[in-house]
């Protein structure tokens, strides 16, 4: 009896929304190919079963994770320009998925997004389509920002540095062995922009984002 009292305590104190922060949780510290409903459950100090009754599976539960990720992800801000709006969208993005670098390959793949997700991706489309793109070029421009925001993010994690410091660190290792006569580009390059002070290869986000939104402004127009 006691053992039972105990379960139906550990279970009023599960919630969906508690069972889905874990989740996020465990996929921040492990990736998402490590998270299971048994891993999930002892992180809750509940039984797996227990958990079935929020999520029925794990299906649902990187459906419910995804959903909470773009929670995270702040929609293009109402009356802005929609360069601007966009911007602050796609910045919101990368911070986020550098938080949960595991998202980038979950995010798209749900089959039943969740009403979150799809809020979100109608407040994409509704500012571009509010600022005079036709239906199919809203559609290639969500496309081409996403791609870049996810491609970068995903190099951006894999980096061998995280700082300015690690990476001038990087740079000078492999400048001092690299023969610069057979890779005269690359030793400039890394001589005169990595090895700067200042440099942040975080930087490039910016740079890349605005030549995106400028060729959509002249398809635009």
């Amino acid at each position: 009896m006691a053992d039972k009292t105990a379960g139906n305590r550990q279970k009023g104190q599960l919630s969906k929304s508690r069972v889905v922060e874990a989740a996020i949780r465990l996929a921040d510290k492990d990736g998402i190919a490590a998270l299971t409903m048994r891993k999930l459950a002892q992180s809750l100090g509940v039984e797996a079963m227990s958990l079935y009754h929020h999520l029925p599976n794990k299906d649902a539960m990187l459906g419910a994770m995804v959903d909470q990720i773009f929670a995270e992800i702040s929609p293009p801000p109402e009356g802005k320009p929609w360069k601007d709006a966009i911007s602050a969208r796609a910045g919101s993005a990368r911070e986020v998925l550098m938080r949960h670098p595991w998202a980038v390959q979950v995010l798209e793949t749900r089959r039943n997004p969740g009403t979150i997700t799809l809020s979100h991706h109608d407040a994409v489309i509704g500012c571009f389509r509010r600022a005079g793109f036709t239906v199919a070029l809203a559609a290639h421009a969500y496309s081409l920002i996403d791609s870049y925001i996810y491609g970068f993010v995903m190099q951006e994690t894999t980096l061998p540095f995280k700082t300015g410091e690690e990476a001038h660190a990087v740079a000078e290792q492999i400048l001092q062995g690299l023969p610069e006569e057979q890779y005269p580009h690359l030793a400039e390059m890394t001589r005169e922009l990595v090895l700067k002070p200042g440099y942040a290869y975080s930087n490039e986000f910016e740079f890349g984002l605005e030549l995106i939104l400028d060729g959509l402004e002249a398809a635009l127009t």
